[in-house]
């Protein structure tokens, strides 16, 4: 049985940083590509990274680019995504997910965790 659980969300101030993990179960990680999504409050769910098979990684959105970083434990069937200089805009419910290659679309996802929240706050 797949199962993905997120854990690692909280609230931080501005600047400050967060550390999410998605730990996996009923397959392996190398197998699959493992993507990070986030839903804002009134808004779409959009993509925020992924790690492929070949443990390469893919940030969609360029102001994510050096501050996020994905990467993931084999031993630990873990997925985890280090947040750094977190901004008010990064509040969110934050999401993992399993697909056969990194894309973007919610839609090629086959398995989500439920979430973890993020709050960017002062």
């Amino acid at each position: 049985q797949v199962q993905l659980v997120e854990s690692g969300g909280g609230s931080v101030q501005p600047g400050g940083s967060l550390r999410l993990a998605c730990a996996a179960s009923g397959f392996t990680l190398d197998r699959y590509a493992m993507s990070w999504f986030r839903r804002a409050p009134g808004k779409e769910r959009e993509g925020v990274s992924c790690i492929s098979t070949a443990d390469g990684s893919t940030y969609w959105d360029d102001s994510m680019k050096g501050r996020f970083t994905i990467s993931r434990d084999l031993a630990k069937n873990t997925v985890y995504l280090q947040m750094n200089s977190l901004e008010p805009e990064d509040t969110a419910n934050y999401y993992c997910a399993r697909g056969e290659i990194c894309t973007p679309l919610k839609t090629d996802m086959d398995y989500w965790g439920k979430g973890t929240p993020v709050t960017v706050s002062s």
